[in-house]
C-alpha cells in the first residue's frame, strides 16, 4: 500500500514542480497588480466555489499571511452545509453573486481572486464577471485543462478562465483525482487541494514581496502562539481596521 502513497505525492510534487516551472511569470504579474492595488488603499478580497473555499480560507486569518485577505462566504457554498450536497447545488447559481458583492461592496481600486478548478460553475463565473463590472481586478485560480474538458455551466456560455484579468492554472488534470487504481473503476487521490493552496500562497508572499518594493510595510500575522504574537496581532488588525470585514 505504500507504493500507492508514494505514487500520489509523486503525481502531487509533478503539479508543483509545474506550478514553480511555468506560472510564476503569471504569479508575478497578478501579484504586482494586486500590491498596486494594495498600496493605493484597495481591499482584497478571496472567494473559491465548492471544495475550492478550502482554497480561499487557507490564506485568511494565517500566520505568515496578508492579514487584508477578506473571505467572500456565499451560504450553502462551503462544506459545513448540510446536507453536504447542497453546495454542489449553491456552486451553479449564478444569481447568488450580486447579495455576496453587494455585501461586501466590492468596487472599483479593490481586488478579487476567484478559485474553482473547474471553472465552468455559475456562482465562481458570476462573481468574477461581476468583479470586472464593478471595477476590481479579478484574478482567477483554475485549471485551463480541467475547464476546457467540458461545457460551461453559466449563460453566458464563458468560463472563469473568460472573465478573468490574470489566469493562474493549477494544471490539475479534468476530475481532479490522479491515479489509476487496479480494482477500483475511478481514479483515485485529489490534487487539487494541495495544488490550489500551494497557488494561493505563492500568490500571497509574492504579493508581500511586491509591497515591500512599493516601500510598502505589508501587514503580516504573526503566529498566537509565539510569545508576542497575539500583541502583534492586535495592534495590526487596528490599524487596518478599514480593509478588515472577517471580524465583523
Amino acid at each position: 500500500m505504500g507504493e500507492l502513497g508514494a505514487r500520489y505525492l509523486d503525481a502531487a510534487i509533478a503539479l508543483l514542480e509545474r506550478l514553480r516551472d511555468k506560472e510564476l511569470p503569471a504569479v508575478d504579474d497578478a501579484a504586482e497588480r494586486i500590491a498596486l492595488s494594495l498600496a493605493a488603499g484597495g481591499r482584497l478580497f478571496v472567494f473559491g466555489g465548492g471544495h475550492s473555499a478550502l482554497n480561499a480560507y487557507d490564506v485568511v486569518y494565517r500566520a505568515g499571511g496578508l492579514i487584508l485577505a477578506n473571505p467572500l462566504i456565499a451560504p450553502g457554498n462551503d462544506l459545513g452545509v448540510r446536507p453536504i450536497t447542497t453546495s454542489s447545488a449553491v456552486e451553479k447559481l449564478p444569481e447568488l453573486a450580486t447579495p455576496v458583492l453587494d455585501g461586501a461592496g466590492v468596487r472599483t481600486g479593490d481586488v478579487l481572486v476567484v478559485i474553482s478548478l473547474s471553472g465552468r460553475n455559475g456562482l465562481p463565473v458570476e462573481m468574477a464577471r461581476q468583479g470586472r463590472d464593478r471595477g476590481a481586478l479579478v484574478v482567477g485560480v483554475t485549471s485551463v485543462a480541467a475547464s476546457n474538458a467540458e461545457a460551461p455551466r453559466h449563460p453566458s456560455g464563458t468560463r472563469l478562465l473568460d472573465n478573468c484579468d490574470v489566469v493562474l492554472d493549477a494544471g490539475v488534470p479534468a476530475g481532479d483525482a490522479a491515479l489509476d487504481v487496479a480494482g477500483v473503476p475511478q481514479r483515485v487521490g485529489p490534487t487539487s487541494g494541495v495544488v490550489c493552496s500551494a497557488v494561493m500562497q505563492t500568490l500571497m508572499v509574492t504579493v508581500i514581496g511586491r509591497l515591500v518594493a512599493l516601500g510598502v510595510e505589508p501587514p503580516v500575522f504573526m503566529s498566537a502562539n509565539i510569545e508576542g504574537g497575539a500583541a502583534w496581532n492586535d495592534r495590526l488588525l487596528a490599524e487596518n481596521a478599514d480593509r478588515i470585514f472577517y471580524l465583523r
